[in-house]
């Protein structure tokens, strides 16, 4: 579904991932695991259309799309929902949610993914007319997720859904990763908690200093032991 072949990027003046290539099939949870600065962010990016490679090719469902614009790339079924989630923080849950579904405002079938988003995460649907700023971290992340997933995704990213949560909900959102994936759709996300993103993976990479350092089975690398002493302290 996903190639991404020998993409370099730069962020800031500086390369952040150098000649970095990855796959992802289709149905797949594809884990991106790495210590802070790895360039796992940077890699969402070059694929999302936030940030441009400078070479390499990103091609999705046997199309290029390095160089297309962020916009357009979601139109083709890829939902993004980067580290710092982007909410509208005084619009409330309902318009946030409504507004990821804009490639389908003239259709009278926009909201049907709403369902499916509210049996992910039913506090969204107990604080629809609230506004975004006054959830907690994850349930704005939810939110989050929820507005990608508005945009009917085939593959949804995401970079550290569980940066800034509360431990107790972290669990929670792991698992609706397990059932996004279970509905049909694929993941590619991004982690710095890298027991559980191998955990519930089919397959990871780890990056390290912008480079591919190990790819394979989430169950093998879970238990290498270069990477059990490295970064997971075990």
């Amino acid at each position: 579904m996903l190639s991404v072949r020998d993409v370099t990027t730069a962020y800031q003046g500086l390369v952040a991932i150098s000649n970095v290539s990855i796959e992802v099939e289709k149905g797949e949870i594809v884990c991106v695991a790495g210590a802070n600065g790895a360039g796992k962010s940077t890699l969402l990016k070059s694929i999302a259309g936030a940030e441009r490679p400078r070479a390499g090719s990103v091609t999705f469902d046997g199309s290029r799309i390095d160089g297309l614009a962020q916009h357009l790339i979601t139109a083709r079924g890829i939902a993004y929902v980067p580290e710092n989630r982007r909410l509208f923080p005084r619009l409330s849950v309902r318009d946030n949610l409504r507004l990821g579904s804009y490639l389908y405002r003239s259709e009278s079938n926009r909201e049907e993914p709403l369902e499916f988003v509210f049996k992910l995460f039913p506090r969204l649907s107990e604080r629809l007319e609230q506004r975004a700023e006054t959830l907690s971290g994850g349930e704005q992340q939810m939110l989050a997720i929820g507005r990608a997933l508005m945009t009917r995704p085939r593959l949804l990213m995401l970079d550290e859904p569980s940066q800034g949560i509360m431990p107790k909900l972290v669990d929670e959102i792991f698992q609706a990763v397990k059932r996004i994936r279970d509905a049909g759709m694929t993941v590619l996300i991004v982690e710095q908690r890298m027991a559980e993103c191998l955990e519930i993976a089919d397959r990871a990479y780890i990056l390290q200093t912008g480079r591919v350092l190990m790819n394979g089975k989430a169950a093998e690398i879970a238990v290498n032991p270069d990477v059990r002493r490295a970064y997971l302290g075990l």
